[in-house]
């Protein structure tokens, strides 16, 4: 099987042709997938996949969680194998970058420059030109080619301007922080916004982007939707952001785990959602004519095989010895009906078979109620917070029962900052904060902090369940697609999915009153989110949800937005 010659860790870039046009990003990419399989163990993800993508596509991949979105980036980037099929990238040197679904900082004391760098490529295309110029000093043969194409692979990759541009990509992004922090320093919402960054300042040929809309706020989302439109190159995305599909994506391709099929729909995500709806409606509509038809004709056997048992019984008692005539007419009368349920039978097995559309898995979720609270669930009065340079207040703010509140800022306003002031998990410098009696709070913190330790997701769950034996939690676990295969292993090597849904399912586990939501729809499929949403509807006690998710905003019923800016809040 061919490979890509590059990804975003390994890149070329082609000695054929001019650096000024592939800085212009004038080089055209095709990036072509045939029969395509992949599976992890023994469960098959998907097989038999085609796709091109070419200059100016921009594909968006959906699917549950677990469906074979990441893995079939990674197969694209050509960072994984697969289990059958070819990849053509064309031209063979032209570059692609992928980005993953979480933020790779290493703790290695990597900066925010060094981030930059790697993720653009340009780090792998210097380490290249150095060795091409050692090579060159040395009178090495061949050592012209080399260094001409490791030139031109740099300044592609954008290495000569880069310090420039990255100054001034973080200063628009609002980072406001050196690059010579380290990136393992950086909160979420910095990591994400240098993430971002990374990828406003790429120059690939192909991109593969895996959830680039976590984290980001509602400016950020603008930004990433603004570069994804303008490209020139091809684009493959997984998100989980309906507003942003619908915003971006010209062609969807849909990864149906259940149905181990995959489906390519042209248009964009909307067209995507009204034909999916018209194919199941009509493929259901046709199983079930095919399932009427054989049950009639079945029916209709069963009645001319029983006129046929019940005629031959009737002539051999009724007829007498000597009436061989009406003898006979009996007998030739159950052999007609013998002769029709035979014809029946023919005509059931020439139908053309068709299979029943499986049943899609729903989460079907419920958020376990506490009674209530007191009138007043939270408050804070005069609360400051200093971190560092950031100042959080004077915040006066008071949450009452049944309230859903809805809070809203950009990345580093201050939102989390105020969820843990409220909750008292934060010292205040100055002022007061209390919850009030009676208070059980569920949380889904934007880390997903409580699912990211060594310890097996049992193990982790049953911490804050202890009154749940584990049988209980298995089965809560399952409904959330956490099967036995899950259930024992490190809980930080679930996938950022897997950790959300298991957060999910603990509110289900536990009663709550106040209900905590940082950043719900991170990392969570398409269905889930709108079972979750379901849920919100449902759910009788105090809401504080935090999200830049748009189409969310809309569609759960709140009663209260609060906009953070700068360490202060403002009711809106």
């Amino acid at each position: 099987m061919r490979r890509p010659a590059m990804t975003g860790h390994s890149l070329m870039a082609s000695p054929r042709v001019p650096a000024a046009a592939r800085i212009l990003g004038l080089m055209s990419a095709t990036l072509v997938a045939r029969n395509l399989a992949a599976g992890h163990g023994d469960r098959a993800l998907f097989s038999g996949l085609d796709l091109v993508v070419a200059p100016g596509d921009v594909v968006g991949l959906v699917g549950v969680n677990g469906a074979g979105k990441s893995t079939l980036l990674r197969l694209l980037a050509g960072l994984d194998t697969p289990e059958d099929g070819s990849l053509r990238l064309s031209p063979a040197t032209a570059t692609v970058g992928h980005l993953p679904q979480e933020p790779d900082r290493r703790d290695d004391g990597e900066t925010v420059r060094d981030f930059l760098a790697r993720r653009t490529g340009v780090t792998a295309a210097q380490q290249a030109l150095d060795a091409a110029t050692e090579a060159l000093v040395e009178g090495a043969p061949g050592a012209d080619d080399a260094y001409a194409v490791g030139l031109e692979r740099w300044l592609a990759l954008g290495g000569a301007d880069l310090e420039e541009r990255a100054e001034e990509a973080t200063a628009s992004l609002g980072l406001g922080i050196s690059l010579d922090q380290e990136m393992y320093s950086l909160s979420g919402g910095q990591a994400a916004r240098a993430g971002l960054a990374s990828l406003l300042l790429s120059r690939y040929d192909v991109f593969l982007l895996d959830e680039p809309t976590n984290d980001l706020d509602l400016d950020g989302l603008e930004r990433l939707e603004k570069f994804v439109t303008g490209l020139r190159a091809g684009t493959v995305l997984v998100s989980h952001d309906r507003e942003f599909l619908t915003r971006t994506v010209n062609r969807v391709v849909e990864l149906d785990l259940a149905q181990q099929q995959v489906s390519v729909y042209g248009g964009g995500y909307d067209a995507y959602l009204e034909e999916r709806a018209t194919a199941r409606r009509h493929a259901r509509e046709e199983y079930e004519e095919y399932a009427d038809t054989k049950a009639g004709l079945e029916a209709r056997a069963r009645m001319q095989r029983g006129w046929m048992d019940k005629g031959t019984r009737n002539a051999l008692r009724k007829a007498p010895d000597n009436d061989k005539i009406a003898r006979r007419a009996r007998v030739e009368g159950s052999e007609k009906q013998a002769a029709k349920a035979r014809q029946t039978e023919r005509m059931i097995e020439r139908l053309d078979k068709v299979e029943e559309p499986r049943k899609e898995w729903e989460l079907r979720m419920e958020i376990a109620a506490a009674p209530r609270a007191g009138a007043v669930v939270a408050t804070l009065s005069g609360a400051e917070v200093r971190r560092g340079d950031f100042r959080f207040g004077p915040v006066d703010l008071q949450v009452d029962w049944a309230d859903r509140v809805a809070i809203t800022g950009a990345n580093g306003s201050g939102k989390s900052t105020l969820l843990a002031a409220l909750l008292g998990r934060l010292p205040l410098d100055r002022g007061r904060g209390a919850l009030g009696p009676g208070v059980l709070v569920g949380e889904v913190d934007q880390a997903r902090g409580l699912f990211r330790g060594q310890e097996p997701l049992l193990d982790a769950f049953r911490g804050p369940a202890p009154d749940l034996d584990p049988a209980e939690i298995r089965t809560l676990l399952a409904k959330f697609g956490l099967k036995a295969d899950h259930v024992l292993r490190p809980a930080a090597t679930l996938s950022p999915g897997e950790r959300t849904r298991a957060a999910l399912a603990l509110l289900q586990a536990r009663g709550v009153n106040l209900l905590v939501l940082d950043e719900p729809t991170n990392h969570l499929d398409l269905p889930a989110i709108e079972q979750l949403e379901s849920a919100l509807a449902a759910y009788q006690g105090t809401l504080l949800l935090v999200t830049h998710d748009r189409r969310m905003l809309d569609a759960v019923h709140t009663t209260r937005r609060i906009a953070v800016a700068d360490g202060r809040i403002t009711e809106v």
